[in-house]
């Protein structure tokens, strides 16, 4: 029989199912490589390399704004877009959760099976 979920894992879950749905597209995933290697950058820099204009790219970048993954300041004319490290970290800590989770069940059955 499952165990219920931990509050703390649920509480997790509700935080994080955002980040999920943001990075559940190649194009958001490319952005964020490319932020996690480069630091912050303009609209036009993201935009290099993509087969979409900046406009669609600012559109990404929105979805993963509301989500908390990136966030923009202004340096003159240029929006200048950067990766929220601590948001990240959150969602690593909730994959870590899911992890130890499944340890759990993982042991809980192999004991059942060998006894």
């Amino acid at each position: 029989m499952p165990r219920p979920r931990s509050s703390l894992a649920t509480a997790a879950l509700t935080r994080s199912a955002s980040v999920f749905a943001a990075l559940g597209d190649e194009t958001r995933l490319r952005l964020v490589s490319r932020l996690c290697d480069s630091g912050p950058m303009s609209i036009s820099n993201l935009s290099t390399g993509f087969a979409i204009t900046r406009q669609a790219v600012t559109k990404h970048l929105h979805v993963m704004e509301d989500a908390g993954l990136v966030r923009s300041s202004r340096r003159g004319r240029e929006s200048v877009w950067q990766l929220q490290q601590a948001r990240l970290a959150d969602v690593r800590r909730y994959l870590q959760l899911v992890s130890e989770e499944w340890d759990e069940t993982i042991g809980r059955l192999k004991r059942y099976v060998e006894r």
